[in-house]
């Protein structure tokens, strides 16, 4: 399994941050080892800050459709990503750490690419620390939508049914500290959950 990410997808986002909204897709990836397995996010075993960035996560079928979607976290040392951007160089280190992706419980996705995004089956994004929520947008907000991103990894990218999409993230992001409480999740319109995540941090 390939954890393919995009970047920017949310111009709020990008704008947050300071840089453009895109029009065409940029992707990196992140290794299986990135993957946090159970237990409490270990903010303080990483050498830097952690920022959350939470997800809609696709799980592709043998046709390159999504079969599954699930609630993710894109954990981020903001920092060194930063100071890697400006010199100019990759900046893996300030995304493939250990423990960088969380993936949520799996739900089934019976609909299109297309349908992810849709103003009434579409789907809905949260995150909460504390209690406090810090994170908060619909899909159809996205200015980079899961199908033109998964048109565009396909005329390059070995990709595989069984591999899995980070789609982007919206705007709020920010730092996690020992002993947060995140809850993120994702929901229809209609405001049925389908994937969530409640984790401390250590």
């Amino acid at each position: 399994m390939t954890m393919w990410c995009t970047i920017r997808t949310f111009a709020k986002h990008a704008i947050e941050l300071g840089n453009q909204p895109v029009v065409e897709p940029i992707f990196f990836v992140k290794p299986n080892g990135c993957l946090h397995e159970d237990g409490p996010l270990p903010v303080s075993a990483h050498p830097g800050e952690v920022h959350h960035e939470v997800e809609c996560v696709v799980r592709l079928n043998e046709a390159m459709e999504p079969e599954a979607v699930a609630v993710g976290l894109d954990l981020t040392d903001r920092a060194t990503q930063s100071a890697l951007r400006a010199d100019q160089l990759p900046w893996a280190k300030g995304k493939c750490f250990r423990s960088s992706a969380v993936v949520g419980p799996w739900s089934p996705w019976s609909g299109t690419w297309d349908d992810l995004v849709s103003s009434i089956h579409g789907l809905h994004l949260s995150l909460s620390v504390n209690g406090e929520q810090r994170q908060s947008s619909l899909l159809s907000e996205m200015s980079v939508t899961p199908r033109q991103q998964i048109d565009a990894l396909l005329m390059w990218a070995p990709v595989n049914g069984g591999d899995v999409l980070f789609t982007g993230t919206p705007q709020g992001v920010g730092q996690l500290h020992p002993g947060d409480h995140v809850v993120a999740k994702l929901t229809g319109t209609d405001g049925v959950e389908r994937s969530s995540i409640d984790l401390r941090c250590a």
